[in-house]
């Protein structure tokens, strides 16, 4: 009997290790085709995926090669979501394997969850296979990842914990990824202020590694985004700030341009890879922080196509995300969302402490064209009606979603697919009920990235407020001048009627203010000792946010934390060690003076 039982278990080991996965990303094909790369979801999700952004057009397919341990029977599975489940979506597409399609459609499942879907079984016949993805409808089908497997019974993990081990493992990633090597500065997010504090810290003569989770650099002022900068950099009491911000600047082509050039991606990156003291890592994701104590060492990113990680080791880091993600892996203080008035004295503030935040913007563009145009009926879409419709040939600000009803971080999946349900339900209406004036008139682009305005803000020595503002407060620290409005944006009145708890469409109130200074304090980290931030997510209340979140002003901040980064360095000593012991060298470096060196 013992022996029996032997052969039983030699034989099920056998079976285990006879299994054989071949697990494929699909943000690795090697030809993407027209589908696009989306790693806006990897907080959730740990991966990335593709998208087939087509504005009512089917894409190109994308394809790749597959290598097989060996040729027979496999049964696929395709991770997938129905993204617009009212009762079915638009996002339909195939796979196909050496030129084959698959008979099952995938995309239309009525489930907006993101799980595993059996393609049934396949027949591989050359160890090296083309496997393709073809798009049927143009409205943003998405795929996360194929498995062919031939152990028949086997199903594939779907909770996230199993499946990112399940994919780590399939991925062959280790515990120890390549390493970058060691940055004087480390620079998380490569917007206005994550470029500006990369060049200045990198013209103090600091070895700076600048990570961005996209291809391009700018964040909300890229071609992928297309919101123009705001905030004076010509009213400083420093006027050394800006002149980097100035070298950035593209010009004005407004919110939502059509043409892609007026945002100068190509300049931003010119101008980067021009500083011999910076190394740029575009599409990469930092995912996670280690730490000694409460000093970061050094921070991990996966490239959002290849999925290869990479080790970045550094004396100091600044968060420039937006989203507060290096500050939120390394367990910096946050605050997200409104404080009640109690808790700060604003008159401006929330009557009570909620989870609202303003909202985040897909902008889109149409031009005129020659000949008449149509565009489908869209069922799953927000519907609209002569009663209420939006009558535009371009998106501008207005066009946001959030409000508290979303979370900005989590839910950016869901955000910016509600804010395409109303780009395009609206735009069906306009084209199908509204002919004369948009017959021809044809969508030329519509953003699939997310334009977001606020999320967590990383608290420092000093939290700036209302009164700051509007008093125009100058503290010993005082740094970048900022002038634009507190400009706290809200629900719409006409679009809450029709769209209730739904709203896509903002309002919002300019009040002004005398240009103010943000004290330095702001721009590092209370509990998190080699930590600078710039950008959205420096310390300020929800109230004081409305007026330091635009790009110049974020771009100056920028600029004063590779300074202050420089002199941290220099005297070996922190963040807030600058601002004890070294604020009147800052104050100086800001001013252009030369100074002598402080004991």
């Amino acid at each position: 009997m013992k022996i029996n039982i032997t052969i039983l278990l030699l034989f099920l080991t056998v079976q285990l290790f006879a299994q054989n996965h071949v697990f494929v990303e699909t943000e690795s094909f090697e030809n993407k085709g027209g589908w696009v790369i989306d790693q806006q979801s990897f907080v959730v999700m740990n991966s990335s995926y593709i998208m087939a952004h087509g504005m009512g057009r089917p894409v190109k397919d994308a394809s790749t090669t597959v290598k097989f341990p060996k040729t027979g029977k496999y049964r696929m599975w395709v991770r997938t979501k129905d993204w617009a489940p009212f009762p079915k979506g638009p996002g339909k597409f195939q796979v196909s394997v050496d030129g084959n399609a698959i008979k099952q459609i995938f995309g239309e499942s009525g489930s907006d969850e993101w799980k595993w879907y059996d393609g049934g079984e396949v027949d591989i016949k050359n160890v090296q296979t083309k496997l393709s993805l073809k798009d049927l409808t143009g409205f943003n089908g998405r795929c996360d990842a194929i498995l062919f497997t031939d152990a028949p019974k086997f199903t594939p993990p779907n909770k996230l914990d199993e499946l990112t081990a399940f994919r780590r493992k399939q991925l062959n990633l280790t515990e120890t990824p390549s390493t970058a090597g060691r940055f004087d500065m480390v620079v998380v997010g490569g917007g206005i202020a994550g470029t500006c504090a990369a060049i200045s810290a990198a013209r103090m003569g600091m070895k700076v590694a600048l990570i961005q989770d996209r291809p391009v650099l700018g964040g909300n002022n890229s071609s992928e985004i297309r919101v123009h900068l705001m905030g004076d950099v010509d009213k400083n009491h420093y006027p050394k700030l800006g002149r980097i911000v100035r070298e950035m600047d593209n010009g004005d082509p407004g919110n939502g341009n059509p043409d892609a050039k007026e945002y100068g991606d190509k300049r931003k990156i010119d101008i980067i890879k021009a500083e011999p003291n910076i190394t740029l890592f575009l599409n990469t994701f930092v995912f996670k922080a280690e730490k000694q104590n409460d000093i970061i060492t050094a921070v991990v990113g996966r490239n959002i196509a290849t999925n290869q990680e990479t080790r970045f080791e550094g004396s100091f880091f600044s968060d420039c995300t937006g989203d507060g993600t290096l500050g939120f892996l390394a367990g910096a203080d946050f605050r997200m969302g409104r404080e009640s008035k109690a808790e700060t004295g604003e008159s401006l503030a929330a009557e009570k402490s909620d989870d609202f935040t303003l909202g985040t913007s897909n902008l889109w563009a149409s031009l005129p064209v020659d000949s008449v145009t149509s565009f489908p009926e869209t069922p799953w879409a927000l519907q609209f009606s002569d009663e209420y419709h939006i009558d535009q040939t371009k998106s501008d600000w207005e066009w946001e979603t959030g409000f508290g009803n979303f979370n900005t971080i989590t839910q950016a999946e869901q955000i910016r697919d509600h804010n395409l349900r109303a780009i395009f339900g609206n735009w069906s209406y306009l084209k199908n009920s509204k002919k004369e004036k948009f017959a021809k008139q044809e969508l030329a682009w519509v953003a699939y990235i997310g334009g977001k305005r606020e999320s967590r803000r990383l608290i420092g020595d000093h939290i700036l407020n209302q009164m700051d503002i509007q008093e125009g407060k100058f503290y010993p620290d005082g740094s970048v001048t900022a002038t634009w409005t507190i400009d706290l944006h809200f629900p719409n009145e006409k679009n809450s009627k029709y769209f209730e708890g739904q709203e896509f469409f903002a309002s919002t109130k300019h009040i002004k203010v005398a240009p103010y200074t943000i004290p330095y304090r702001c721009l590092y980290s209370k509990n998190i000792q080699n930590l600078f931030m710039a950008g959205r997510n420096i310390s300020t209340t929800h109230v004081a946010f409305g007026s330091t979140r635009v790009m110049r002003t974020c771009g100056m901040m920028g600029e004063v934390v590779g300074f202050a980064a420089a002199l941290a360095a220099k005297y070996k000593t922190s963040p807030r060690g600058v601002y004890e012991h070294h604020l009147p060298e800052l104050v100086g470096v800001l001013k252009g003076e030369t100074l002598a060196p402080q004991p």
